[in-house]
């Protein structure tokens, strides 16, 4: 007797224990989905959001009719009434989401985000993730003093966006949110990607490599090199790097010392502006959210394409040697950015902790520069001599002392 009251109470508390510990979780292992939204914006991708018999869900993306890549698909749900939302009154109290999930083409982020019926600050409580393979990955974010009160809907969100023009799946085997006391728990989960961080001092960086070579490739002259591209100013003529609708620029770093090195946090692109050229009536042509996106300038991981080119020689034939663009490319952008349109002002562009180490080991071979948009953006090359010399491109970065 003594025996099954001991058992009786373990179990009691075994599925206490397992309650608390996921206050909302959707392991999707019923028969359809319930209660979640789905939908797709600032672009022309198409979306479902499918339970799948082998008990997880699967985010289906077709965006082979999207043009400008920035697309979204979102999943969302509504989780407050399965919290106690007077437990966040709390200093140290914050919501935590998880979620175990996977992609069949890496390396890709997505992103995690919170955010009531109130909010206006969408970015506030977001976090990208790298996925780097096609394993299982378990992801997980925790709000900064999030701002959600008894009779608010607090709406958790798992979001795909910008894979690129092509058809997409993701799965997802579980999604699940907490209250914890954040200086209890864990620490989060998962490679974890700040959107859009502050740009720090340059001072914080021990590592200064300035680009080893630049070029500028041609789609419309696929033939030609360009490498003798410049502008008159008025204390002469200056080799620029001209980005437009047919023309982009490609840069490559020696980075044959940091090999072996790893990359400590993110690192840091720097351009700077000749000129910019730019217009459109973009809010009148596209809706609000997606106009903002334009006009922009997009930085992309080149993964594959002509090794070790020489800017002297290189054309948009021989670099891209025959390949289609995902093939030489990731089809998803590391930062897309507003060109600062003052001439000799500097552009930095933060490039993630995982990218900057594909960079060091040679991963990733070097970066595309291209517009989003109708821009004409010019930027100091690499030749240039004199006062323009020091403005040529560079990489700030840290790594591990061992």
């Amino acid at each position: 007797m003594f025996r099954k009251k001991s058992l009786a109470v373990f179990i009691a508390l075994f599925l206490i224990s397992g309650f608390c510990s996921a206050q909302f979780i959707d392991d999707f292992e019923k028969e359809e989905l319930e209660d979640w939204l789905y939908f797709t914006g600032d672009g022309n991708a198409e979306m479902n959001f499918v339970q799948e018999k082998e008990g997880f869900a699967t985010i289906y993306i077709d965006a082979t009719n999207d043009q400008h890549n920035v697309w979204y698909a979102i999943t969302k749900r509504n989780v407050a009434p399965y919290l106690n939302l007077k437990k966040l009154k709390g200093p140290d109290s914050e919501l935590r989401v998880e979620a175990r999930v996977r992609i069949k083409n890496p390396p890709k982020r997505v992103n995690i985000m919170v955010n009531t019926q109130r909010t206006t600050e969408f970015h506030h409580d977001l976090m990208e993730f790298e996925l780097q393979d096609q394993d299982w990955h378990v992801i997980s974010m925790t709000t900064k003093d999030l701002d959600a009160v008894p009779g608010d809907s607090l709406f958790v969100q798992f979001n795909v966006t910008d894979f690129g023009p092509d058809k997409y799946e993701v799965d997802v085997d579980y999604i699940k949110a907490d209250i914890i006391n954040t200086k209890k728990a864990e620490p989060d989960k998962g490679i974890q990607i700040p959107y859009h961080p502050a740009i720090p001092e340059l001072s914080s960086f021990s590592n200064k490599a300035e680009v080893a070579h630049d070029a500028l490739i041609n789609q419309e002259y696929p033939e030609l090199n360009l490498n003798d591209w410049h502008v008159r100013e008025k204390e002469g003529v200056s080799r620029v790097l001209t980005v437009n609708g047919n023309q982009w620029a490609i840069l490559r770093w020696d980075l044959e010392n940091f090999k072996d090195s790893e990359a400590k946090g993110a690192g840091l692109l720097e351009i700077t502006t000749q000129s910019v050229a730019t217009g459109g009536n973009y809010v009148e042509v596209y809706e609000d959210q997606l106009a903002e996106e334009f006009p922009r300038v997009r930085v992309i991981e080149i993964f594959g394409g002509q090794e070790a080119w020489e800017q002297e020689e290189v054309t948009y034939i021989s670099f891209m040697q025959g390949k289609r663009y995902q093939e030489v490319f990731n089809t998803q952008m590391i930062y897309d950015f507003k060109v600062d349109k003052i001439p000799g002002g500097k552009n930095f562009i933060t490039i993630s902790q995982p990218v900057m180490q594909r960079l060091l080991n040679g991963t990733t071979k070097g970066l595309l520069i291209k517009p989003l948009g109708a821009i004409d953006a010019s930027f100091y090359a690499s030749e240039n001599t004199g006062q323009t010399g020091k403005m040529k491109p560079k990489l700030y970065f840290n790594t591990v002392e061992e």
